[in-house]
């Protein structure tokens, strides 16, 4: 029998994070990680199995060393992390073994100081490492190369995690999506094709969600409609799960922009209460989305861009959006394309980044080929501050000096209060519209759910009032919720709004954090007297090959 203890590294600040908005909340960390959970399920039951979260709490190194094996798991964003919780455990002489995202895509990067590696999908290769360690034949690398049936897959064992520390529960139906995006490496993880649990699989875990005491789930699936054939039928039975239970879960998930083609699909989703999407829309220049292949997204006889965020609107969900700078085909007029792209679309929550070749990615071949990578950076640093892409228009530091004003811009009050009013106010966009219209003809269960919302909604209100040390800021949020009151005093709205005023101070505080970092980055760059070329992003570990 093996005492294994499963880590989750700790993230820095991020959009997904929302790690300045969590004391407002009432939580630690933004999204309950579904990988310890699910890795916990799959370890047969004579091992004993403790997971923990660093974006909850601490990691006990001392405890870590009385353990059998350690696992770690991360993401390019948690890449750092992971190496110094690795160096630390290989001191102590631990057996740690890695997996997830990053090994996969990048399998030699953290050299010869893990004991063994996943790479892909360790629904099979897990269990087997288990039965080889324990026969003390284990391998240094195991690589899954068949993806996952998730009809085989066991419900996560949510009971190992504190629940109650996070904002959102997390679930997850599908793997996998059809699209063939340049620079992502979903694909390369998961599969062009997606696979899909049974309904019966999926109600099981909201039971589980229900069970740990969660209301809000986040779907993380990377594209939930990837086999929209296949997940109507889910969608209905969670509708039927969600009516039986008085609609007790609201949902947020991932889809493609291609969702606004599909009206009865739209619906199905709302109805189901999922109230927010996030859409990978990248860029209104539709030469960059030809050249990254993102062809979805490119205006065709079903509408522009903008018109298919206007009809998920229309439809009764919030849309959320990825976005990307420093295409080939992006030159310095990018900046202002985007500002107004998200100003017309009405999405509060744009989620900027400047491009990133990931490895084993299809942008990353292309461009390595053509000379136009920059490997010696830190590449967790990579998406904001800086890249190791070269771009073609338009030199390094003009375009991450472009993106950190673009983000300046897009989170000054004004402007973001200016998109949520756009949707709340003048689109009259109802939060949880599904679970409203249900409640609809039910005064009693809609009273008792008005309830909740307006304690959830005066906690957060104090939370901002207290935590938030910037006055003008407190105001400008007072400000903001009386005009609510004012022109469309809804309960649930002003519970939203006040959530919505969270993220605010989360984004707005992200931003100053960037700029300090890049700050930070020019004082480097002027000490080590390495800035060769006006046009390159340099830094100490940074060539300075410009374009």
């Amino acid at each position: 029998m093996a005492d294994i203890i499963l880590i989750n590294p700790r993230f820095s600040p991020s959009y997904w994070g929302l790690n300045y908005a969590m004391p407002l909340l009432d939580a630690n960390a933004a999204v309950a990680p579904i990988n310890l959970p699910l890795l916990a399920a799959l370890t047969p039951p004579e091992h004993t199995v403790t997971l923990l979260d660093e974006n909850i709490e601490e990691i006990d190194f001392d405890r870590c060393s009385r353990a059998d094996i350690v696992g770690i798991t991360g993401m390019n964003v948690q890449r750092k992390r992971m190496h110094e919780i690795l160096v630390e455990l290989r001191r102590r002489d631990v057996f740690v073994v890695l997996g997830g995202p990053w090994v996969t895509v990048c399998p030699d990067d953290f050299g010869s100081l893990p004991s063994a590696i996943f790479i892909g999908e360790a629904e099979q290769t897990w269990p087997r490492f288990l039965a080889e360690w324990g026969e003390g034949r284990h391998q240094s690398r195991y690589e899954q190369l068949d993806k996952t049936e998730l009809t085989t897959v066991p419900p996560p064992r949510l009971d190992l995690l504190p629940m109650g520390k996070y904002a959102y529960g997390s679930v997850q139906i599908s793997r996998g999506c059809p699209f063939t995006c340049e620079f992502c490496d979903i694909i390369v993880v998961f599969g062009r094709r997606p696979r899909i649990k049974t309904a019966a699989q999926v109600i099981a875990e909201l039971e589980g969600l229900l069970a740990a005491g969660k209301r809000n789930a986040f779907i993380v699936d990377d594209n939930l409609i990837g086999n929209k054939k296949a997940i109507k039928p889910i969608l209905r039975e969670i509708i039927v799960w969600q009516e039986d239970n008085g609609y007790p879960l609201s949902f947020a998930t991932e889809a493609s922009i291609d969702l606004a083609e599909d009206e009865e699909l739209m619906q199905l989703m709302v109805a189901a209460n999922i109230d927010t999407v996030f859409v990978g829309i990248e860029s209104p220049n539709e030469a960059a989305l030809r050249e990254t292949k993102k062809i979805q997204n490119l205006a065709d006889q079903r509408g522009t861009m903008l018109e298919k965020v206007y009809r998920i609107q229309a439809a009764g969900m919030e849309v959320w959006s990825g976005m990307i700078v420093g295409f080939d085909n992006d030159d310095e007029s990018v900046f202002s394309a985007q500002r107004q792209f998200i100003q017309k679309a009405r999405i509060a929550m744009a989620m900027v980044n400047v491009l990133v070749a990931i490895p084993r990615t299809p942008l990353f071949t292309r461009l390595q080929k053509e000379g136009r990578l920059d490997e010696s950076g830190e590449m967790s640093n990579f998406g904001t501050i800086n890249t190791n892409v070269i771009p073609l228009k338009i030199g390094r530091r003009a375009l991450c000096d472009g993106y950190l004003d673009l983000m300046h811009d897009l989170y000054t009050p004004e402007a973001y209060f200016s998109r949520v009013d756009a949707l709340y106010l003048d689109g009259e966009l109802r939060p949880a519209s599904g679970r409203v219209r249900y409640f609809r003809h039910r005064p009693w269960r809609r009273l008792r759910l008005n309830l909740w919302a307006a304690v959830e909604g005066v906690f957060v209100f104090f939370q901002l009032m207290r935590l938030v040390p910037d006055a003008g800021l407190r105001r400008e949020y007072r400000r903001r919720l009386w005009n609510v009151v004012k022109r469309r005093p809804l309960i649930d709205l002003l519970r939203q709004y006040c959530v919505n005023c969270a993220m605010h101070y989360h984004c707005y505080r992200l931003v100053q954090q960037m700029r300090a970092d890049r700050a930070a980055l020019e004082v480097e760059i002027d000490d080590s007297s390495r800035e060769s070329d006006p046009n390159a992003l340099a830094g100490p570990s940074l060539n300075t090959a410009g374009v």
